[in-house]
């Protein structure tokens, strides 16, 4: 992030990370990938669908403050010139399918973030309906899941409200076209910020760091599913004898060579219905 005055230079890296950890190698491509593919998410939800105003302006280097010419080569595809905003500190989460902790707290109490659901649900089940279930950073860094009356106290009421009908909005949107590229977004993460008093749409949106993506075609509720996000690198994690705090263990190349092939399937997938 490079402060621009009102506004700022966001460069996506290669690096990833889980667990809140970030691991000692990078996955080839991905800042490119996740660039384009948030810009693309943009330009369809904020300018076509218009459903709420986002704080990107360009990611062209040409276009960018002269400052930052110089590197344009290296900036290309993996960066975004995006306007400054205040940022609302809860991660607007939307679930439309029980997976990841949402499947744990349901498990646990049969609700979500204060949500009753029906019982008897599987794991990756689709819900009735998609769900709002904010979250917010712990002082160690990780998620904690909150009911929306505690989020009302961090933002208020005017502005939760606001936020939950942008994010299910943005969800549903979404969802449609990802099943006509053959993806079902099950969950994803929108983060959201004050620009001159206006709620805007921030961060990254609807790539494989913030979503859970899954094949539609090999779909089965009942069990954890194949995905093109980073999940993959999740489930090898698990299999090691580590205790999820830095540093992490280096990574096999053939485990780097597989999520990064999983990130630009979902690329390839989507950029088609996403620039029709």
């Amino acid at each position: 992030m490079f402060d621009l005055g009102d506004r700022v230079l966001m460069v996506a890296t290669d690096r990833i990370s889980a667990f809140n950890v970030i691991m000692s190698q990078g996955i080839t491509d991905k800042g490119q990938i996740l660039t384009i593919m948030s810009a693309l998410w943009l330009n369809l939800l904020s300018r076509r669908a218009g459903i709420i105003a986002d704080h990107l302006i360009t990611c062209d280097p040409d276009e960018y403050p002269a400052v930052c010419r110089p590197y344009a080569e290296a900036l290309r595809d993996r960066s975004m010139l995006v306007w400054k905003a205040e940022p609302l500190l809860v991660e607007c989460v939307v679930r439309g399918y029980l997976a990841g902790s949402g499947w744990k707290e349901y498990r646990e109490t049969g609700a979500v973030c204060g949500i009753r659901l029906p019982p008897g649900l599987k794991e990756s089940a689709e819900l009735p309906e998609p769900i709002f279930t904010p979250a917010t950073k712990a002082e160690t860094g990780h998620d904690l899941n909150i009911t929306f009356a505690e989020m009302v106290t961090i933002v208020g009421e005017r502005l939760a409200v606001t936020m939950r009908g942008a994010s299910l909005a943005l969800y549903k949107a979404a969802q449609l076209y990802a099943r006509r590229a053959g993806i079902i977004i099950a969950d994803t993460k929108f983060e959201f910020g004050l620009r001159n008093g206006q709620l805007i749409l921030i961060d990254e949106v609807l790539t494989p760091d913030s979503s859970r993506f899954w094949p539609a075609d090999q779909y089965a509720p009942g069990k954890s599913q194949p995905s093109f996000d980073k999940q993959f690198l999740r489930d090898y994690l698990e299999t090691l004898d580590w205790n999820k705090q830095p540093p992490a263990s280096d990574l096999p190349q053939e485990v780097i060579e597989q999520t990064a092939r999983k990130y630009r399937e979902a690329l390839r997938s989507l950029t088609g219905v996403l620039t029709e």
